[in-house]
């Protein structure tokens, strides 16, 4: 990924009567048979999915026949492709798919953080206790991958190598999906220790739009229906109960859009097919500075306004994510941040 000094300003934050920051990023629309239909930026830059892969990392546990096997429930499916806030539901959930091995909590090499959820969080801290592995935003994922490995038959304790087997079956479901060839996707490491992808912003918009438009019959795509319905079913497993996007996007739009962000100012949203959108959307927005509610939210909301998905009524639920009013120490309105864009020409829409 390189820089680029002629990306698109996206979001303006404001002092008084001048514009003070400045936000830019890439914003890329496909519809699944790869048709552009809107493009902020330079949209064959690579960068890395983060966690907004991990949809296409659940897809081998279905087609193996581990899903199967091992009865995973449709929240417990949601769950391994979420980035959950780590409240008590999205813990029982992952301790219920480590109970089905059996394996142990102890296995899971994802590290611990503090819950995204702030009263989750709180709680820890007054009971005094340190947050575990489970409370990892990606033990979903991870639980995930140690069930594959061991129906597979597959070493468990490195499933994380970038060659290991399972690794080497999700990288294929990736570049399935995003009509990257294999060799063309850049690896490295993401923040829970698992192999991440890299490929462009328009191949990224390209995955999701097969995700929620997945044409042919083939087992992975099967599959991939099988992913999304989960996710549409049980929107607070892929974040959680309170504040958080993904979810509250879902739920405005019940069973018409998945969304799912990723570190570093990543979001991916794929729009189920509708009349005005008969092979469905994939959007993929990246925030240059890598800002992740500043910048990023109001993004997805514009850009999801802009293409007629979110009408008044679905964006009322969803105003505190829009735009956001600046305030000092004092909690005086100062400013504002702002979006600054117009994805299809002219002078922004505000």
């Amino acid at each position: 990924m390189t820089n680029d000094n002629c990306l698109p300003i996206l979001v303006e934050v404001t002092r008084g009567s001048l514009v003070e920051s400045w936000h830019r990023g890439w914003v890329a629309v496909v519809d699944s048979a790869g048709s552009a239909i809107a493009t902020l930026g330079d949209v064959s830059t690579r960068t890395f999915f983060r966690s907004a892969a991990k949809p296409f990392q659940a897809i081998p546990l279905i087609t193996s026949g581990a899903a199967d096997r091992y009865g995973l429930t449709p929240a417990e499916l949601a769950v391994i492709t979420g980035s959950h806030s780590g409240e008590e539901i999205h813990l029982a959930t992952v301790a219920s798919i480590l109970a089905r091995g059996p394996l142990g909590v102890d296995e899971l090499q994802c590290g611990a953080h503090p819950p995204f959820d702030s009263q989750a969080a709180k709680a820890l801290r007054t009971a005094g206790q340190a947050p575990g592995t489970l409370h990892n935003n990606c033990s979903g994922k991870h639980a995930g991958m140690l069930l594959l490995a061991g129906h597979g038959g597959h070493p468990r304790a490195s499933y994380l190598d970038p060659d290991h087997p399972i690794q080497l079956e999700i990288r294929e479901v990736v570049a399935e999906f995003t009509g990257t060839p294999v060799g063309q996707i850049v690896v490295a490491v993401d923040g829970c220790s698992a192999p991440v992808f890299g490929v462009s912003l328009r191949a990224m918009a390209l995955s999701y739009a097969r995700l929620v438009d997945p044409a042919g019959s083939t087992p992975r795509r099967q599959a991939a229906r099988r992913i999304l319905a989960a996710m549409l079913e049980f929107p607070e497993m892929v974040g959680g109960t309170r504040r958080r996007l993904d979810t509250d996007l879902m739920r405005a739009l019940p069973g018409r859009i998945v969304s799912k962000v990723g570190a570093e100012g990543v979001q991916l949203i794929g729009v189920l097919p509708t009349a005005a959108y008969p092979r469905g959307l994939g959007v993929a927005i990246k925030i240059e500075d890598g800002d992740i509610r500043r910048a990023r939210d109001p993004v997805v909301i514009e850009v999801l306004r802009q293409l007629g998905v979110l009408d008044e009524e679905a964006l009322s639920p969803l105003q505190d994510y829009r735009q956001a009013t600046l305030r000092n120490h004092r909690h005086l309105a100062v400013g504002e941040v702002r979006t600054a864009f117009n994805l299809f020409g002219g002078s922004p829409q505000n």
